[in-house]
């Protein structure tokens, strides 16, 4: 479904038939994920600039270009890219994830975020990432679909527990805050496709930064994190944005 609102390829007629079934419900969720796509882009430049060269990125999706090592690699040819979903469709169509720069790297694991042990032992994370170094971990568009069932902020602490210091945490999460009545018909419909979803509030999401340093602006609207110059003019509203975003360094 993300693949389609972002106007990719890889997408299939029940993709569609549920994405039709969401903008209904919410039809700003193009303009949504299209904004929270390029805080991606801009999150990983910028961490790029700051010397990051490694990088972790749960819950990918298919592969919608330009993809993260994309956009690292043109930053820093020699960047390490791991890719990880736990949805075989998206394994079956990792290969445009592969295409790494000569100098760097990437790789795909086949994993959950709701099992990090298992996730973070794979041996293909572990050949292709220096955990004695800093990594860059990217959960974008993710935690919503992470419910109090799987207790989502134990998870989190597992991954940056596991993460050296001077590592970094990425998200991007739906918020309830924008849009109440808007976000609840959405979480419906994801739910009805068979995707249980949670957006949080501000406060909630803050939480999961808890003990390392949030990076300037801090937490904001997708739309107003870092936006490039070209970004700034254009007009996007708080309930096209849906999606509170914070990028944090591990002491």
């Amino acid at each position: 479904m993300y693949d389609y609102y972002l106007g990719g390829t890889t997408n299939f007629p029940a993709d569609r038939e549920a994405a039709a079934r969401a903008m209904s419900a919410f039809p700003s969720i193009l303009a949504t994920a299209r904004i929270n796509r390029r805080f991606m882009h801009r999150s990983v430049r910028f961490l790029a600039r700051e010397g990051m060269r490694q990088f972790l990125d749960i819950g990918t999706g298919i592969p919608t270009s330009p993809n993260l090592h994309e956009v690292a690699q043109r930053e820093v040819p020699d960047a390490r890219v791991v890719y990880t979903d736990n949805d075989p469709i998206v394994l079956a169509h990792a290969r445009a994830l592969l295409r790494s720069t000569p100098e760097g790297r990437t790789a795909y694991v086949h994993g959950d975020v709701t099992e990090p042990e298992v996730l973070l032992a794979a041996p293909e994370l572990r050949e292709t990432l220096d955990f004695t170094r800093p990594i860059a971990l990217s959960l974008n568009a993710l935690l919503h679909f992470v419910t109090d069932e799987h207790d989502a902020y134990a998870v989190v602490e597992h991954l940056k527990a596991a993460l050296p210091s001077g590592s970094t945490l990425a998200i991007a999460h739906a918020t309830t805050e924008f849009d109440p009545e808007g976000m609840a018909r959405l979480t419906t419909a994801y739910q009805a496709a068979g995707t249980p979803g949670q957006a949080r509030t501000r406060e909630e999401i803050d939480r999961f930064f808890t003990g390392w340093r949030l990076l300037g602006p801090g937490i904001t609207p997708s739309h107003e994190w870092r936006p490039d110059p070209e970004e700034s003019t254009e007009p996007v509203t708080l309930k096209e944005a849906a999606c509170y975003v914070g990028v944090a360094r591990k002491p």
